[in-house]
């Protein structure tokens, strides 16, 4: 009788796990679910997203526009470019307000402070400045680059400045007494992007080398080293509300956990142009701009490319010169700048016409195990 019981119930419990067939899989550092049934794991289908399109042209500099930033007010926005100045442009009307000179080689980036009237820039010529908002005036200068600044960003809740260049090192300033607190040594070539956040890893940089460090702030070394990459990493995006970064290679683009830096997943195979620039808003709307002048679209958790721009010149400058060198959303997320080879500041904006019927969502998932895991 005993043993009739036990297999009654090996029985049940057969029959349960045979109900069972449809499992729910967490994915790994994302909220979204992969669906394990008898067809094998389905990915989330892409959120639907409107299409970008061109609002406006602004042309001004006389140089490749090399970087750009808004100020917290949303109201105005600073662009440096190849022709050694840094402009002011009203977001609203894309009226020129200001512009400002005293860099002696290209401005190649701009940060402009939350939380004290500054700007700072850096460029070419080793000179890191620091403008003073309610003067225009250059108030300090930040000495100890041994050859040109590539970029620069500003710590969101420290009173630090970090700045990366040719010279492979990334150094941390601090913003009132002048003083380097920190010379960040590791990368065997140009430091190409930066990144900073007020959690850890509060700074991250991008190579030549094509490797991206996370480093401690607080001991002044690199804790983890990734080399995933195979080309020169010019771009890096902290997600504004999520706890992951992507970063841009000639390769592709990839995506990560903070802290540690875990790879999550591939978003692009490259293969067609370098990736000059990145951007993402809170809507998980996720750009990528290349050196052909191509702006990509994508959803941030599929990677689905929702939409593909080509970038026109404007009349006399050469074909060739349809590059994106930066973009960026402003503080609402609604509108996205791009600084071109053509010498113009493009905007855009949603296509508010557009609906998920007018522009379907086309996207296929790719075969399980399909995709390179590094």
């Amino acid at each position: 009788v005993m043993g009739g019981q036990g297999g009654g119930e090996d029985g049940e419990k057969g029959g349960a796990a045979g109900g069972m067939q449809m499992a729910l899989y967490k994915e790994k550092g994302g909220n979204s679910l992969m669906v394990r049934s008898g067809k094998g794991p389905q990915m989330p289908k892409p959120e639907w997203h409107a299409p970008w399109k061109l609002m406006k042209v602004i042309a001004g500099h006389l140089g490749w526009v090399r970087c750009c930033s808004f100020e917290p007010g949303n109201e105005w926005f600073a662009t440096g470019a190849g022709d050694r100045t840094v402009k002011l442009w009203d977001l609203a009307s894309g009226q020129l307000k200001l512009t400002l000179t005293g860099h002696i080689s290209p401005v190649r980036g701009i940060a402009i402070s939350d939380r004290h009237p500054y700007m700072f820039t850096v460029a070419e010529d080793k000179l890191v400045k620091c403008w003073d908002l309610e003067t225009n005036k250059v108030i300090r200068h930040y000495h100890g680059h041994l050859s040109g600044v590539y970029c620069c960003s500003l710590h969101p809740t420290l009173d630090v400045l970090c700045t990366g260049g040719r010279d492979s090192s990334v150094r941390v300033w601090d913003m009132r007494s002048k003083q380097q607190i920190f010379c960040l040594s590791g990368h065997k070539d140009t430091i190409a992007s930066l990144s900073t956040q007020g959690v850890d890893p509060q700074i991250i940089s991008g190579s030549a080398d094509s490797t991206i460090k996370l480093w401690d702030l607080a001991a002044g070394k690199s804790y983890a080293t990734l080399t995933h990459h195979k080309k020169s990493v010019r771009a890096l995006a902290l997600h504004p509300s999520k706890y992951l970064f992507a970063s841009a290679s000639a390769d592709n683009i990839k995506q990560w956990k903070c802290p540690e830096g875990t790879f999550m997943k591939n978003v692009a195979e490259g293969g067609r142009a370098i990736v000059n620039c990145l951007a993402v808003n809170h809507d998980d709307v996720f750009v990528s701009g290349y050196d052909n002048g191509m702006l990509q679209f994508r959803d941030w958790k599929t990677g689905y490319c929702f939409h593909t721009e080509q970038t026109k010149v404007q009349p006399g400058s050469l074909e060739s010169e349809a590059g994106i060198f930066a973009s960026e959303f402003d503080k609402t997320g609604t509108r996205l700048i791009t600084c071109e080879a053509d010498k113009t500041i493009k905007i855009w904006r949603e296509d508010e016409n557009a609906t998920p019927e007018t522009h379907p969502v086309e996207w296929t998932a790719s075969a399980p195990g399909s995709e390179k895991r590094w």
